[in-house]
């Protein structure tokens, strides 16, 4: 009797203990008020955080690039160009641009797609029905970086999945946030807009779906980037070619199929967009070819370098900087991207800097580097996802740890100097006297005139007048408004503004306002002005020649 009541027992322990373990994971806390209530604050935690992140990304870049309009930083070269194309596309026409087209002296019928193959740049056209004001670019680039918070986080899931959960969720909010507050957005809003503003969640959207082996979304994500700028259908190429490394070994026929199509289809669209489309669009062929020392085109180029291979060292190692460049890149990042085959997606926007004779390219005082970061950190991420693996040695993911705190802590404090902390000077939001007498001038000119305008004020004057640059040729235009003893893009001293100032005072201008070295001008009557032009169906697209300050500094434009 008491074996039979012990075995009775022991069989009954059995038969709940089988039950437990079979339960559904929800099924034990739901007894619990309390229990339930941490559960969902689980759920809710991930989803909240994301949310926060994705707001400060916004906020953070957002103020940045107001900042540029209160303080009147932000010039016709960019803001001005992309307002004037934007609004085109806003009401139903091309994305023309007289500032662009006069001052590179673009033949009629020139668009922007002329200049950078870039029609995703329609799709920000909505923003104008609501606000028809240069502002909406400078928040509509801020959501465009802000949505690559989610992304950066999910892909951090990818790239721990075999990590401890709690490792995982950290790594996740690190990421979020040192993507959120990453130097070369921040770099990139304070610039102003550029189409390259797409190409950062673009990018992280063709990255995460292919760790989660969504093809379709990832050629859908190709496809935008080829059509944001004619170059990055290279990096789709590159892209390509890391997945066909990825699914070489495995039965990923789908990831294999998807890699060729893009690492063929990534250059052909790229080629076609440089040789066919952009010349379609008044475009000039190689107007922005920018490598001398290689050839005089891209054919040339190819066979100089299978003639001897060496010019490619030499071009890379021509200039100070550019060492310097990749230092910075690599360094600030531990060089962990170095170890991930994503970083092959970089190679071609490297490329285009290092090997560039344009001392523009080699600072990153500018956008370009907006284009790498989604790169960059998704590789860093990937790497130390696989050495947080929770069967690796524990020493092993101590260093990993370490390694992973040490680039966020560097990237956070990098950003510091370079975004964060002129939003915190009270008078990085005002404008020196020089620009405010600009903007008092501005609001002199009648809607609806001509002008010649000064680079700083340009953008203020895009969506109520017809305004070109002030540069080196008289346009013959109502107003001209400009300064004398401060130079503005594209002059190269401010004697050569005081210089067209005079010009313009002895051929039928009038002074109609002058304050602070700004002076507005009006022309009385029609006699022209010695070397006035407007560009015309014969006209030769010029490019600017940069001043000799340019190209020593890392961290000046």
């Amino acid at each position: 009797m008491t074996t039979q009541s012990t075995q009775s027992t022991r069989s009954a322990q059995g038969t709940r203990s089988t039950r437990t373990a079979s339960a559904p994971p929800a099924a034990a806390p739901a007894a619990a008020p309390g229990a339930r209530g941490a559960a969902a604050a689980l759920l809710r935690g991930p989803a909240r955080r994301t949310a926060l992140l994705t707001a400060l990304c916004f906020a953070v870049t957002c103020a940045i690039g107001l900042q540029g309009w209160t303080s009147v930083s932000l010039g016709g070269f960019d803001l001005g160009i992309f307002d004037q194309g934007v609004r085109g596309y806003a009401h139903f026409g091309l994305p023309v641009s007289s500032l662009k087209s006069y001052h590179h002296e673009f033949p009629p019928g020139f668009s922007l797609l002329g200049d950078h193959f870039s029609p995703v740049l329609a799709l920000l056209a909505p923003l104008y029905w609501i606000w028809d004001d240069p502002r909406s670019l400078i928040i509509g680039q801020s959501l465009l970086f802000a949505a690559g918070v989610p992304l950066i986080r999910r892909i951090t899931a990818h790239g721990f999945a075999a990590a401890q959960p709690r490792t995982a969720r950290r790594a996740a909010d690190l990421a979020g946030l040192v993507y959120a507050l990453g130097w070369p957005l921040l770099v990139a809003a304070r610039v102003g807009f550029h189409e390259v503003a797409f190409a950062v969640p673009l990018t992280l959207l063709m990255l995460e779906r292919g760790l989660a082996r969504r093809y379709g979304t990832v050629v859908l994500a190709a496809v935008l980037l080829c059509c944001t700028k004619e170059d990055l259908g290279l990096m789709v190429g590159a892209y390509g070619l890391v997945l066909l490394l990825r699914t070489r070994r495995t039965a990923d026929r789908a990831g294999r199929f998807t890699g060729l199509g893009l690492l063929l289809g990534g250059p052909v669209a790229s080629a076609v967009a440089i040789t066919w489309l952009i010349p379609a669009m008044g475009g000039e062929p190689g107007y922005y070819w920018n490598y001398g020392s290689l050839g005089t085109d891209g054919g040339d180029a190819l066979r100089h370098l299978l003639h001897d291979p060496f010019l490619l060292v030499q071009a890379a190692l021509d200039q100070p900087l550019k060492p310097l460049l990749l230092l910075w890149l690599f360094g600030t990042t531990l060089l962990l991207p170095l170890r991930s085959a994503t970083v092959l997606c970089a190679l071609p926007l490297l490329a285009e800097r290092i090997l560039s004779s344009n001392p523009n390219h080699w600072s990153i005082a500018r956008h370009y580097d907006s284009m790498l970061w989604p790169i960059l950190l998704t590789a860093g991420i990937e790497v130390l996802g696989r050495l947080s693996a929770a069967e690796r040695p524990a020493r092993t993911v101590r260093r990993a740890r370490r390694l992973g705190l040490g680039a966020a802590g560097i990237a956070l404090v990098a950003a510091v100097p370079i975004g964060l902390l002129q939003l915190a000077v009270p008078s990085s939001w005002s404008a020196k006297p020089s620009e405010a007498a600009l903007v008092r001038a501005a609001a002199l000119i009648p809607d609806g005139a001509s002008v010649e305008a000064d680079n700083q004020i340009a953008p203020r004057l895009t969506a109520r007048t017809d305004v070109v640059l002030v540069d080196g040729t008289p346009r013959g235009r109502e107003y001209v408004l400009t300064r004398s003893n401060k130079r503005s893009f594209p002059f190269a001293a401010d004697t050569e503004q005081a210089q067209r100032i005079r010009l313009l005072l002895e051929h039928g201008y009038r002074q109609f306002w002058a304050e602070d070295g700004v002076v507005l001008l009006h022309r009385e009557s029609g006699e022209p002005v010695p070397g006035e032009h407007v560009p015309g169906p014969g006209s030769k697209p010029v490019q600017d020649k940069v001043p000799s300050d340019v190209g020593h500094d890392l961290f000046r434009g």
